[in-house]
């Protein structure tokens, strides 16, 4: 994701702003499809739904109360509050995502192996945009694109540590699994509704509605195909 990322970086501005509201859309309906068809069935399937609608409800305020203090931003365009002077925020920020997703798919692959994969596609799909933007960032803020490649992939690399730990953990997890699903979907949820749709709605030309629209049911049914 990190090397696609750099990669469209090196197409001309015009087109990567044309190109990245398409991600967008698609890592709308990965995140939505993968959170309410794929990761909040299997928790109810594994808890009652009174534990699981309060852990998903603890996982949105989360989810706010960590955005609010600048840890978990996924910010995508220019106009953002970090750029220019928040690049260690954003690889703090994005190391502790990649982190936690690592373990989230450990999770989704215990409890099965297609909701392992439709996760993995989810994060996969919302990773590109993120990465791009995170990458924007830090050469927005004056680091030199070699530097803020070699960070990006410094940071990107907790993903994998988080799987393996997940899987080392597999035994201890199994009884934690529905809680860890559970908090996996708020977080998409959360994402997809707080942060990406409206940065759809703001990058939005006119006849771009239809297209978003189809590129977004594109992402739920790739995630509902794999299910």
């Amino acid at each position: 994701m990190l090397a696609a990322a750099a990669l469209v970086l090196l197409v001309p501005r015009s087109l990567r702003q044309r190109l990245l509201p398409a991600l967008l859309a698609y890592a709308v309906g990965g995140l939505l499809g993968a959170a309410l068809l794929g990761l909040l069935p299997h928790a109810l399937d594994q808890a009652d739904a009174d534990v699981v609608f309060w852990t998903l409800l603890a996982g949105l305020v989360g989810s706010f109360a960590l955005e609010r203090l600048v840890l978990w931003r996924h910010c995508h365009d220019g106009e953002c509050g970090l750029h220019g002077a928040g690049g260690p925020l954003v690889l703090l920020g994005d190391g502790l995502h990649n982190l936690v997703d690592g373990v989230v798919i450990a999770g989704a692959f215990v409890t099965a192996v297609p909701l392992g994969v439709a996760t993995t596609i989810a994060v996969m799909a919302h990773e590109l945009p993120q990465e791009l933007g995170d990458f924007a960032i830090l050469l927005d803020a004056g680091y030199p694109p070699a530097r803020a490649l070699a960070l990006n992939t410094l940071s990107s690399a907790a993903t994998p540590i988080g799987g393996l730990l997940g899987w080392l953990a597999l035994e201890a997890m199994r009884p934690l699994t529905p809680y860890l699903l559970a908090l996996a979907a708020a977080s998409f949820l959360y994402v997809a509704v707080a942060d990406l749709i409206p940065g759809l709605h703001r990058r939005a030309a006119a006849g771009q509605g239809l297209v978003q629209l189809a590129l977004v049911l594109a992402g739920v049914a790739t995630i509902a195909l794999l299910g």
